[in-house]
């Protein structure tokens, strides 16, 4: 049995659907323990990373769990999981925990989260990912109300992942030693400017679309009205003052899975009716 956490997010839930999909039996822990929209054979569970007593019992069983980073509960879920006989831990995490920097607020927490399923004593798989992109939601409003569609860090060329991708990652991490003990760096097929997503968006959607960068002003207050400031400027540090650079494609999805990731054409093909 494999536990996917998160598994109504992004990653989470194409990891059920490909766990399920593989046959393998896959339970689905979420804050609310829904069962709607999981695929056949996938066993819907409440729990919250913050309570790991709401997460234990979900544990039994289990020899594989994918593991969301960034909750206080997390080093005693590890505890729980190694007691319960889990074997293998797949992390998600992300590009900027490589940097060391404890001080930024995006980094710190994946770099603790790291720690901690390092020292739990499991077998572990660290999925340090590119940006997503599924982050390319947030301009659905902007692009239902017209074709202008104002976006930060216009100059920030970055490898989008589809979470698709990074679960078929995960997907082997968990079932096999093969990547044991290995930070995997995952990244999309090409290096895009926000407004090259935002032109192949109208491509797809038969629209004229154009990208107006936004100021720095701009970007912060919008960002700032749905973030705390600390993750606001961690991601100014990232995008403004260029201390995280994802903009090198790695072959890493090819390498674990024998295809190459999707391009963000395709990702936006597959989501079109989102926007």
């Amino acid at each position: 049995m494999i536990l996917v956490t998160g598994a109504t997010g992004n990653v989470g839930a194409e990891l059920v659907r490909a766990l399920a999909g593989a046959g393998q039996p896959v339970r689905a822990l979420s804050r609310s323990g829904r069962a709607d929209g999981l695929p056949s054979g996938a066993e819907a569970t409440a729990g919250d990373l913050n309570r790991p007593e709401t997460v234990r019992d979900a544990l039994d069983g289990v020899t594989g769990l994918f593991l969301m980073p960034g909750y206080g509960g997390q080093r005693q879920v590890l505890a729980d999981a190694r007691a319960a006989g889990v074997q293998r831990v797949a992390l998600l995490s992300g590009k900027s925990a490589g940097s060391g920097d404890t001080g930024n607020a995006v980094a710190g927490y994946l770099i603790d989260a790291e720690s901690s399923v390092r020292e739990s004593g499991l077998s572990w798989t660290f999925l340090r990912c590119t940006s997503f992109m599924s982050n390319a939601l947030q301009l659905a409003d902007q692009i239902r109300k017209g074709d202008i569609v104002r976006v930060p860090f216009p100059d920030a060329y970055t490898t989008d992942i589809d979470p698709y991708d990074i679960a078929q990652v995960a997907l082997r991490a968990l079932l096999s030693d093969e990547f044991a003990g290995r930070a995997l760096e995952l990244t999309g097929p090409e290096a895009l400017l926000p407004a090259d997503r935002v032109r192949i968006l109208g491509e797809v959607l038969g629209r004229d679309l154009r990208a107006v960068g936004l100021t720095h002003e701009e970007a912060r207050a919008d960002l700032e009205a749905r973030m705390p400031k600390p993750y606001v400027d961690a991601f100014f540090s990232f995008f403004v003052d260029g201390t995280l650079d994802e903009s090198v494609v790695q072959p890493t999805v090819a390498d674990v899975t024998g295809r190459t990731p999707h391009t963000f054409a395709e990702w936006a093909r597959t989501h079109a009716d989102a926007f």
